[in-house]
């Protein structure tokens, strides 16, 4: 304890409040001496106030964005995509952060999640996005994941983004052209950002349902002349390892979206707890349907394979009633081919076509009877 002690008091300014402006080398992506054209892991940096965006063009640095809101009230909303640890140090220093959550952060690949750390909330979310594809193959990406880590304290909000999707630039515009809500604070951001990354998942989910629909017609519909059943297997085990990647990314938010919507918590506003309960709705939704699609999938699975197993059947009861008719020719034969010479009707005149006429009696009766069962 005493260790994560020392690393809290080595992040953390002693009082945020009156701590001194840091250097420009401490921040990294904002360094004031750094080249303006140089890329940047910071995407946004805004003030809010009354739920109106302060246009103010000094307002360019998060340490600038602070200054603004130490001065003038409201909160900052700071939007950084895949950050490294150079460059998120000075954040981290600046707003108090804690290690912990700072490398989560910054190294992503985590598990949807909700952790209080003092004054901080530390929020996980997996953004998922539906990849098109002309036809699902057994090879076939049907689901792409992304993170969004959100750090929520009185008077900001830290987004940091990881993949190519989930951005959340028009999420910000939304919300600006709703000042009414964006007034209630950071936690207003927070609940917009859940509600965003929950609509996804619904999209995705119809998506996917339209995917499994077609394979669950695919698997029951009549084999096509010169097909066989199983050919599915692999487009069905591809489709079930993507759901299972969409269900780790559903079935873990659920608690914090509970623990959000029904627990009074200082840093959430009381009324936009309400709207976290409609979140957590939506998503038990999906969590249901995430459910229902691999359990769909093992029957698809299931059923592909008894089907592919009763074709197999048939194929070797095929095999064998042939085998049993083509039996009675070879045994005659071979009979006939021992060159004894006392055999009966060996020397008889119609001996020869008689043993023909005779076996193909045989085979055609044996025939119409194994047609008769089914066999062939």
């Amino acid at each position: 304890m005493s260790m994560i002690r020392d690393l809290r008091e080595a992040v953390r300014p002693t009082l945020r409040k009156n701590s001194a402006p840091y250097s420009g080398g401490l921040y990294g992506a904002y360094d004031a001496t750094r080249d303006p054209s140089a890329s940047s892991a910071v995407v946004d940096c805004a003030v809010y106030r009354d739920g109106k965006r302060v246009s103010d063009t000094a307002c360019q640095t998060p340490h600038e964005a602070m200054l603004r809101v130490r001065e003038g009230g409201g909160f900052a909303w700071i939007g950084l995509h895949e950050p490294t640890e150079e460059e998120f140090a000075g954040i981290a220093a600046e707003f108090g952060l804690h290690p912990l959550a700072v490398e989560d952060a910054v190294h992503a690949h985590q598990r949807p999640k909700l952790e209080r750390y003092d004054d901080t909330l530390f929020t996980v979310f997996k953004t998922i996005h539906y990849v098109e594809h002309a036809a699902l193959t057994a090879t076939s990406e049907v689901v792409e994941t992304g993170e969004v880590m959100c750090f929520t304290g009185p008077d900001f909000v830290i987004t940091v983004r990881h993949g190519g999707q989930g951005s959340l630039r028009n999420l910000r515009h939304r919300l600006q052209d709703d000042p009414e809500l964006l007034a209630k604070g950071p936690s207003a951001v927070l609940h917009a950002i859940a509600d965003h990354v929950v609509d996804g998942y619904i999209a995705v989910a119809d998506a996917v349902q339209d995917d499994i629909d077609e394979i669950e017609i695919d698997v029951f519909s009549a084999p096509s002349k010169g097909s066989t059943r199983g050919t599915d297997t692999g487009r069905i085990y591809q489709l079930k390892r993507e759901v299972l990647e969409f269900k780790r990314a559903v079935m873990p938010l659920l608690r914090p979206m509970q623990l959000l919507s029904e627990r009074p918590m200082r840093l959430v506003d009381p009324d936009i707890q309400k709207y976290f309960r409609d979140v957590a709705d939506h998503l038990a939704r999906v969590q249901e349907q995430v459910i229902g699609f691999d359990e769909l999938l093992n029957s698809i699975l299931q059923a592909n394979l008894a089907q592919a197993t009763v074709a197999q059947n048939e194929d070797m009861r095929k095999i064998t009633s042939w085998a049993a008719i083509i039996a009675v020719p070879t045994a005659v034969c071979g009979v006939y081919g021992m060159n004894f010479d006392h055999m009966p009707e060996l020397h008889w005149r119609y001996g020869y076509p008689m043993v023909l006429v005779g076996i193909v009696a045989v085979c055609l009766t044996i025939h119409r009877t194994l047609k008769r069962n089914g066999w062939l």
